[in-house]
């Protein structure tokens, strides 16, 4: 299975999860940041996994300028997958006016699966959050392991 895993990441926690996903996914994998990832190459994929962090209730702008440069229908017949570093929920909670915004606008995965679906692309699963304590992180315990357990239902979907 050829697989490529696209991120970007402000403090490092997104590049982790990405070569979390990587790692676990195994196989013919390449992790590469936005900026070195090249849109002409996605159609010989067989999944393409794609992640950033939550910036301001969306994808960040190297995430966005990734997606908005592959060719319509690039995707036909590759499975996507979507993925984000976000604040727990636990957090968000004691934060009114930030719950009250997620709650409105949401995180990045979602938005990032939706472009990847109107590029063609069949989603594999549904898109995932993984936590962060802070701004600049770290993971929460267990998200690396999360992450990975999520990677590898993505592989059990693509039997």
């Amino acid at each position: 299975m050829k697989t490529l895993v696209v991120y970007d990441s402000l403090h490092g926690n997104t590049e982790k999860v990405a070569k979390t996903i990587g790692d676990a996914i195994g196989g013919e994998v390449r992790v590469l940041s936005a900026a070195e990832a090249n849109p002409s190459e996605l159609g010989t994929l067989d999944l393409l996994v794609v992640g950033s962090p939550t910036h301001r209730f969306k994808p960040t702008a190297a995430i966005t300028s990734f997606l908005k440069s592959i060719p319509k229908d690039t995707l036909a017949g590759v499975k996507v997958a979507a993925f984000d570093t976000r604040f727990a929920e636990s957090v968000i909670a004691r934060i009114r006016i930030l719950a009250f915004f997620v709650k409105i606008f949401g995180y990045a995965a979602k938005p990032i699966a939706d472009q990847l679906v109107k590029k063609g692309g069949q989603l594999a699963v549904g898109p995932e959050g993984f936590c962060v304590g802070d701004t600049e992180g770290p993971l929460l315990e267990g998200e690396p392991e999360r992450a990975g357990a999520w990677a590898k239902q993505i592989v059990e979907s693509m039997k």
